[in-house]
């Protein structure tokens, strides 16, 4: 699952929250539960061109009426890029630095959208708060790098803090905004030393709306002995999993980088998913009595199409 899944996103207010082809408009006491969704291929090629009747949506099992409908969304988008800086990083963060400036300059629109950075490492620091400047951006990005050897030398505890910085952008940011909302981590998925489970990360962002794409970007020599010369076996734990995880029970993507697919083009696949978005929106048949999260399951009735949307949402009191 992928930006396609996007947040379902409960809104309470105008129309103008959720695009619609019909340009729909809400009184305020209706709960529009919104939801982002991609369709590929089982090639993995991309549609754009399905509408509303195409779809079957349910929610804990029971068929609900899509309402609203509309392709590429145009919804804002508020954006964190959490870059991981923990030690086995150091190496790949130059190319990491330098792949960011050009994605953010492609996908952000000035004025629009939205983009913060946290990076973390033995601790989580937000570098920059949530803006619009590409020139804050840049600015603040040269200066994302590993712990300094006084940092290093005076740490205490932790590690590399990958869980407690989801938690703490999805509750301390992204849980105040409204639209299309994502992280994407930059990491080797390797957590040491956070307070929070990688279940708590995970529910932390679904109550937030928020969906993560994950990408994998790991130095192998950063966990490995030499053998033979410049070979060597791998030591360490293997990250891979738990970014698979974060991104698919959150309803996002999975990339990894390699000799195959560099960095660029991975962000490239990203913005192609973020321009080819279906938005879609409905209202409960179920009222909310208590909060309490529900399964979601979209579908295409054309056979051989997958959808890529997240399977569970927060229906909020």
């Amino acid at each position: 699952m992928r930006w396609g899944v996007p947040p379902v996103v409960f809104w309470f207010c105008s129309a103008s929250l959720v695009a619609a082809q019909e340009a729909p408009t809400f009184s305020t006491d209706v709960k529009v539960v919104n939801l982002l969704a991609t369709v590929r291929t089982k090639k993995g090629q991309i549609i754009r061109d399905l509408t509303k009747d195409d779809f079957l949506l349910a929610e804990n099992g029971r068929p609900q009426t899509i309402r609203y409908f509309s392709r590429e969304s145009d919804l804002p988008l508020t954006l964190g890029l959490m870059v991981d800086t923990s030690m086995s990083q150091q190496r790949v963060l130059d190319a990491e630095r330098g792949a960011s400036f050009r994605f953010l300059d492609q996908v952000l629109r000035e004025n629009k959208d939205q983009v913060f950075i946290m990076q973390f490492d033995i601790s989580i620091q937000l570098r920059q708060e949530l803006t619009s400047s590409r020139r804050k951006l840049d600015e603040t990005l040269v200066y994302v790098d590993t712990p300094t050897m006084r940092e290093l030398q005076t740490q205490t505890g932790g590690g590399t803090l990958l869980y407690d910085a989801v938690v703490k952008a999805a509750k301390g940011i992204l849980a105040n905004q409204r639209g299309r909302k994502a992280l994407i981590v930059l990491s080797d998925g390797v957590d040491i030393g956070s307070e929070a489970s990688i279940g708590e990360a995970v529910e932390a962002a679904l109550r937030a709306d928020t969906i993560i794409y994950s990408i994998l970007f790991s130095d192998a020599a950063a966990y490995s002995i030499p053998l033979f010369g410049s070979h060597g076996i791998r030591l360490g734990p293997d990250g891979k999993g738990h970014l698979l995880r974060l991104a698919q029970e959150t309803g996002g993507g999975f990339f990894e980088v390699s000799k195959k697919q560099k960095i660029d083009q991975v962000f490239a696949l990203l913005e192609e998913e973020l321009r080819s978005q279906y938005s879609l929106g409905y209202v409960s048949d179920e009222p909310v009595r208590h909060s309490e999260f529900r399964k979601l399951q979209l579908t295409a009735k054309q056979k051989g199409f997958v959808v890529q949307s997240r399977d569970r949402y927060w229906a909020r009191r």
